[in-house]
């Protein structure tokens, strides 16, 4: 019997190693984030009114439906510890992902009011 032939080594397909590139670009003035100066405002810089919204999606989740909190306003820290107390609370999964809190499952009620006894103006949003 002989042995299958072996197939070649192959490279991982070459991401991308080093760049100088400054990262993420306001689209209106075509400077970096961080050094916006156009009147537009800076994109990713949120104008919270001052609520909280917590809905429920499900697209891009193959019918597996998340609670999203938005409207915050916190630094990623402590947006990141707010989210592991509320995932606690509801004894769910879920992560923080472009500033909004996402636990799985439909946790909208018990989410609008733990938000309200921490002081936050919450409503539920959508359907």
């Amino acid at each position: 019997m002989s042995a299958p032939p072996k197939k070649p080594r192959v490279a991982d397909g070459g991401g991308i190693v080093y760049s100088t590139d400054v990262g993420e670009r306001c689209p209106n003035c075509l400077r970096p984030v961080a050094g916006c100066v156009c009147k537009k405002g800076t994109p990713g810089k949120t104008s919270s009114d001052g609520v909280v919204r917590v809905s429920r999606e499900t697209q891009g989740r193959k019918g597996k439906g998340v609670t999203v909190v938005t409207g915050l306003g916190l630094p990623a820290a402590e947006l990141e510890t707010l989210a592991t107390e509320l995932k606690k609370k509801c004894g769910s999964g879920g992560g923080v992902e472009n500033g909004r809190i996402e636990i799985q499952g439909d946790h909208r009620d018990r989410l609008v009011e733990e938000l309200t006894k921490r002081g936050w103006k919450a409503k539920r949003a959508g359907g």
